[in-house]
């Protein structure tokens, strides 16, 4: 599916109660454009992401999949257009947005010095809770490692463990999550993703690999280069 937007059918995993006005659409874009050190990376950018459902965001490399999640998550403002958390306008609505959204980025943002089993307590999770989840990433037998031992890949498995603690936030927003994932980390975390969706979650992610899980909607920027992008990429000038 290509299209930039879905409407969830009656089988939809989201419920009618979860489609409310307010919550149908948790996160939107309308006419977004992005720059990045002056150049326009994409424009007039629309997309809608109802509960229940994944956006899968695709492109090139330097085709801005990284800046639109900055966007998104309000670490850039150098937008043009709007963005809308439940039916709200940023930026008044990021506060709201953040407090129910769960972000991993490129970087595994671990605290190198703690282990992770005190990374996860950190968040809030409770000793039990945090093993079930570092299992499922297979980190059992490295809980009490601090992290600073661990490889890169370790460190990022530390990350998505958060992904499988209880009661975690609606809102998803994983920047390449399943990289450097072998093909048993790669099932388990789609597994993890579509448990969440069944649960009414949402997920937007960037992936340059198939990802197997539904309903998903991709995004591919270049539908939305600006259109001398598109002239150089044709012609070459």
């Amino acid at each position: 599916m290509s299209s930039s937007r879905f409407t969830p059918s009656a089988a939809s995993p989201a419920s009618s109660a979860q489609n409310s006005p307010v919550d149908s659409d948790r996160l939107c874009a309308r006419g977004l454009s992005c720059e990045r050190d002056g150049r326009e990376l994409f424009t007039g950018l629309d997309f809608q992401l109802p509960a229940g459902t994944a956006l899968q965001v695709e492109g090139a490399n330097g085709a801005g999949k990284s800046t639109l999640i900055r966007t998104l998550i309000g670490s850039a403002s150098d937008y043009r257009g709007e963005i809308l958390w439940r039916g709200r306008v940023f930026p008044g609505s990021l506060s709201s947005m953040r407090s129910e959204l769960l972000y991993i980025g490129h970087h595994a943002g671990v605290r190198r010095g703690l282990s992770p089993l005190e990374n996860l307590a950190w968040y809030g999770a409770a000793a039990e809770d945090a093993m079930a989840a570092l299992d499922a990433v297979g980190l059992y037998g490295f809980e009490d490692t601090l992290c600073q031992q661990l490889s890169a890949g370790q460190n990022r498995r530390v990350a998505l463990a958060r992904l499988y603690l209880p009661a975690a936030p609606q809102l998803w927003i994983l920047d390449e999550p399943l990289a450097a994932l072998d093909v048993a980390g790669v099932e388990s975390l789609e597994s993890c993703m579509r448990g969440h969706l069944q649960r009414g979650g949402s997920v937007l992610l960037t992936s340059h690999q198939p990802v197997n899980i539904q309903p998903l909607v991709k995004v591919n920027l270049a539908d939305f280069q600006p259109q001398e992008s598109h002239l150089e990429a044709e012609y070459g000038v």
